[in-house]
């Protein structure tokens, strides 16, 4: 209560500032300042030199006709030294009365160092640039409850450098993967969020109404049939920085809005994309990191070898199950030869309803958990992804891979089917699993199968969400740590 009421008096002094200023004919909300330097060109200039300097103020000290603040962009921070001999009196008591912590400045003076060797712009002028009539954290500590980070971000990101190190990081990798992936040959492309088929991924959508169309729309799970049809189109090699929302409970590795990347490249394979990728990933942690070795979680782990672990998916299932998974017909026939063995009670799969569901849930828990170095996983069964092309010597086999560390997936690829007949019959399995209860099932996408009668090239794609990328980039236990602007309850 007593917080509450100090806020409620700190905003009420402020208020009366801001009044009193506007009544002076002072503009509080200025239209723009000339900057000369930023802060960290600033601090890289000689002493004597002249700046132009401005930021918000994160500390400030008065001490009678002499004082400090210190101003932060979103790069540095950097002292004022402020007094009554170079503002004049009038000025110095404007400074003293009418600014506080967290109000935005402009300053110009010069540059010099204090006796301790702080670097310090001596200020012949301090411009008012924008009031905050709310106080920042308390003594600039920054904020504690993790749930006020998310729905306060800003507050975060002033406070809290580790923050603006982790979104500065996030542009550095988007900027990296489009020039990465532009001067490999690929071409940039967007395509629709509101789709008329839910199809390109096992995941439930959110429905909208289109009002103009009088339809039912849904919000794009994948970018995936959209982007092949653009390789039909001729397009060799194309890829999009796609925002996908998914239906779908929340936890640290799961968000229903993120950020996916998906790229297809024509008359390549499932191989070409492990190649690709290792290349994609090694050049970019040099790029954001300088190194090819990073720390998540007190787990080391180290992108830049040469060769990495293979796990082959049906083997090692078939080892942990001690039978022969693919030949399973239905998803009754499967936990109950599951439960046979004692790994896991039959009503442990009550919510499943798919065979591929259940492979799912005993995957997760008993391969994906285990594997912490950057592992390549392949030789997936074919019911897992109706969309990938078989292989050409055991059809219950798909040429699929993910790229899997600390226990999470970082990518996933395969050699794209392009079959139009086959992939039909896959979609109405798919159609009829939908009717039967089964929410993450896709549907029958007619334009997609149109574009795939027309004739599509050897293809192969690769996905993978950019928000877990980033947890394990910066070392972040949440994805919540990696977004700006997480939806919350």
């Amino acid at each position: 209560m007593e917080n509450t009421q100090q806020l409620s008096s700190e905003i009420d002094i402020r208020a009366e500032k801001i009044a009193t200023l506007k009544k002076s004919g002072v503009i509080v909300y200025k239209e723009k300042f000339d900057r000369t330097h930023t802060i960290e060109q600033a601090r890289e200039l000689e002493d004597g030199s002249k700046v132009s300097v401005c930021g918000r103020i994160v500390f400030r000290r008065v001490m009678g006709k002499f004082g400090f603040m210190q101003i932060r962009d979103v790069k540095a921070k950097i002292q004022i030294s402020v007094g009554v001999n170079e503002l004049d009196a009038e000025k110095y008591e404007f400074y003293k009365k009418m600014i506080d912590i967290g109000d935005f400045v402009g300053v110009s003076g010069e540059v010099y160092h204090t006796q301790t060797g702080e670097i310090t712009v001596r200020a012949y002028e301090v411009t008012l640039l924008s009031k905050a009539l709310r106080p920042l954290p308390e003594k600039f500590h920054g904020l504690v409850d993790q749930e006020q980070k998310y729905r306060q971000r800003y507050l975060d990101l002033i406070s809290n450098e580790t923050a603006r190190e982790v979104f500065v990081g996030r542009s550095k990798v988007l900027t990296f993967l489009r020039t990465f992936l532009n001067r490999n040959g690929f071409m940039e492309v967007e395509t629709p969020i509101l789709q008329s088929a839910v199809c390109g991924a096992s995941a439930k959508p959110f429905f909208t109404h289109h009002n103009a169309l009088d339809k039912q729309c849904n919000l794009r799970i994948a970018p995936e049939t959209y982007l092949k049809q653009v390789i039909a189109g001729g397009f060799d090699r194309v890829y999009e920085v796609a925002k996908c929302f998914r239906n779908e409970g929340m936890d640290t590795q799961h968000l229903q809005e993120f950020t996916m990347v998906e790229w297809y490249a024509s008359y390549w394979n499932f191989e070409d994309n492990i190649k690709f990728y290792k290349k994609f990933i090694q050049e970019l942690l040099m790029e954001v990191k300088g190194t090819t070795k990073i720390t998540y979680q007190g787990q080391e782990l180290d992108f830049g070898k040469e060769v990495w672990p293979r796990i082959n998916y049906v083997e090692e299932m078939r080892k942990i199950l001690g039978f022969d998974f693919l030949d399973c017909k239905t998803r009754d026939e499967l936990v109950e030869k599951v439960a046979n063995t004692g790994l896991y009670l039959a009503k442990e799969f009550d919510g499943i309803k798919t065979l591929g569901g259940v492979i799912d849930y005993i995957y997760k828990r008993k391969i994906r958990v285990n594997i912490i170095e950057p592992t390549i996983l392949y030789n997936y069964p074919a019911f897992l992804i109706p969309l990938a092309r078989k292989n050409d010597k055991d059809n219950r086999i798909i040429d699929a891979f993910q790229i899997l560390c600390v226990g999470n997936e970082l990518a996933k690829a395969y050699s794209e089917l392009v079959d139009p007949i086959i992939q039909r019959k896959e979609l109405e399995n798919q159609a009829k699993a939908k009717q039967e209860g089964d929410d993450e099932a896709m549907e029958i996408d007619e334009d997609f199968l149109l574009a795939m009668e027309h004739g599509m090239p050897p293809i192969s794609g690769l996905g993978f969400g950019v928000d877990r990328l980033m947890t394990i980039l910066f070392d972040q236990e949440s994805i919540r740590d990696v977004v700006l602007f997480p939806l919350m309850k």
